[in-house]
């Protein structure tokens, strides 16, 4: 039954675009369906011990490095990696403002995995590039910091600098295309390169991709059957890491974007900008997401590290003026933003968690904080994105502790569970299994 399930779903979503009620346990993108981080219709474990394999379906052992997290379809898990010359390539986690990038890398080989969701067994492995990387990586990232994305035909490999690259689910090779050099690093000091981070987005028959880059920032829409370019649209923005969201609400269906000089929608379509507002956080990661009505997108570095809840249906200049925290288009803005984190939609809150672990709980509708605490010691960062299942709310922190909280207007930890091992990509979630990418490995946990 549920292979019949599967396929059903497949078949529909060839024919028309993901949306956010497949509930085929498809995770095809950076966290899942239009980036909202839920999964529903299974129970998922609170506990778990990798150590003695308590709850622990299968690990994985996976070569190099890479954030990228991984995406699922039917039974095939995807995932991303960059291989050096290094057995352990060198990587500083924690709370730290060093803006210097690792230097004198070794060339690469960037991989594309296929392994069996069920077993962890790898099925087959491509070598997407290899060389010496166009551009160096920040001292929290990787080679591979992109998350690919699958619609169950297609798997699209996003590298920055290296190429946009789509294959086939056995790993045929379909197309190739270059963009030059995309240097995502801190605007302020060019020299400091941080790498590429923004991830591809398939809707329907084509491949989104957003580059806020050093120079020449654009978002693209590309044919997904052979990557000729459909629309390019040029962006007036400094570099950022945050990945477009695709909406369609009431027959308008937009491309939403974060940015610092030009957050904004844009029309499917053609590339037109429908909307557009000026941000207050000034290199943005966070990822758009949507729900209750409201796009959510949130930044940090200062403007008051604002949270904005903006209407689907915004046009022109949207921009608060002033004091203004709301307007025509802005049903609510507030502090509390966040640096690395997507936020989260669950039930009627909106979850933003800071990398230092500051969680602020917001009614999602309202913008009314109901609370706000600290994840775990204070000590370390959080640089994955939670994801939510089955009432539940899951943190995980660069050190490789999984927090485990009950989702509400005041959440409470439930369970810490070790993984061992640095953690920096977001997981994904399948039929009740959590698939967690730490620094060496692919985890998957279940059971109750």
């Amino acid at each position: 039954m549920q292979h019949r399930i599967a396929l059903l779903a497949l078949i529909l979503c060839i024919a028309s675009p993901i949306t956010a009620a497949d509930d085929s346990g498809n995770w095809p993108a950076f966290r899942g369906l239009q980036a909202t981080g839920v999964a529903e219709g299974h129970a998922t474990p609170v506990e778990w011990d990798v150590a003695s394999g308590k709850n622990v379906v299968w690990k994985t052992p996976i070569p190099g490095m890479g954030h990228g997290a991984p995406v699922i379809w039917g039974d095939h898990v995807f995932v991303v990696t960059a291989v050096g010359k290094e057995d352990d390539p060198f990587l500083k986690v924690g709370l730290y403002g060093g803006i210097d990038p690792v230097e004198d890398e070794s060339a690469q080989q960037w991989k594309l995995l296929c392994l069996d969701k069920k077993s962890g067994k790898l099925l087959w492995e491509r070598t997407v590039h290899e060389g010496q990387p166009k551009i160096k990586r920040h001292t929290k990232a990787s080679h591979a910091n992109s998350t690919p994305a699958t619609d169950g035909k297609h798997v699209v490999v996003f590298l920055g600098s290296e190429g946009l690259h789509t294959f086939d689910v056995e790993g045929k090779l379909l197309w190739k295309k270059g963009f030059g050099t995309l240097d995502s690093g801190f605007f302020r000091v060019p020299e400091a390169q941080w790498g590429f981070g923004s991830s591809p987005v398939i809707w329907g028959d084509r491949v989104i991709v957003q580059a806020d880059v050093q120079e020449g920032s654009f978002l693209a829409a590309l044919s997904l059957a052979d990557g000729k370019e459909i629309w390019r649209t040029e962006r007036d923005e400094v570099p950022t890491w945050s990945s477009p969201t695709v909406l369609e609400t009431d027959g308008r269906k937009q491309v939403v974007v974060n940015g610092f000089k030009h957050i904004g929608g844009y029309d499917l379509d053609t590339g037109e900008e429908l909307w557009k507002m000026s941000g207050a956080g000034d290199i943005p990661v966070p990822t758009p997401v949507y729900g209750h009505g409201l796009i959510f997108i949130t930044n940090a570095h200062g403007g008051g590290s604002p949270v904005y809840a903006i209407r689907p249906g915004a046009t022109g200049d949207i921009s608060l003026k002033g004091d203004e925290a709301s307007n025509e288009h802005i049903a609510w803005s507030r502090r509390s933003g966040a640096y690395m984190q997507t936020p989260l939609v669950y039930g009627d809150h909106l979850y933003v968690c800071r990398d230092n672990g500051v969680l602020s709980v917001i009614e999602a509708k309202t913008g009314r904080r109901t609370s706000q605490k600290r994840l775990g010691s204070g000590s370390s960062g959080f640089t994955a994105s939670p994801v939510a299942a089955d009432g539940k709310l899951y943190y995980t922190s660069e050190m490789g502790d999984v927090l485990v909280l009950s989702a509400g207007p005041d959440p409470a930890v439930l369970a810490t569970n070790e993984m061992g091992e640095v953690c920096m990509a977001t997981p994904a979630i399948s039929e009740g299994v959590l698939f967690f990418r730490t620094k060496g490995h692919l985890v998957a946990v279940g059971g109750s």
